[in-house]
C-alpha cells in the first residue's frame, strides 16, 4: 500500500507541469526563427556574398 500512495503523490506533483512542454516548444521555435533570420541577414550581406563568390570562383578555377 505504501508504494501506491507514493506513486499517487508523484503523479499529483507532475500534474502541475501541464503545458510546460508546449511553452518550451514555443520558445524554441521563436529562438530558431530569430537565429535563422540573423543567419539569413549575415549570409546575404555584401561582404559575405563577395567572400562566398570568391571561394566558389577559386574552386571552379582549380577544377577547370
Amino acid at each position: 500500500m505504501h508504494i501506491v500512495s507514493a506513486l499517487k503523490c508523484r503523479w499529483r506533483d507532475r500534474r502541475g507541469d501541464e503545458g510546460m512542454s508546449t511553452a518550451e516548444y514555443a520558445v524554441g521555435t521563436v529562438a530558431a526563427a530569430a537565429f535563422a533570420g540573423l543567419l539569413f541577414k549575415i549570409v546575404t550581406s555584401p561582404e559575405v556574398r563577395r567572400m562566398l563568390l570568391m571561394i566558389i570562383h577559386r574552386a571552379l578555377n582549380l577544377v577547370g
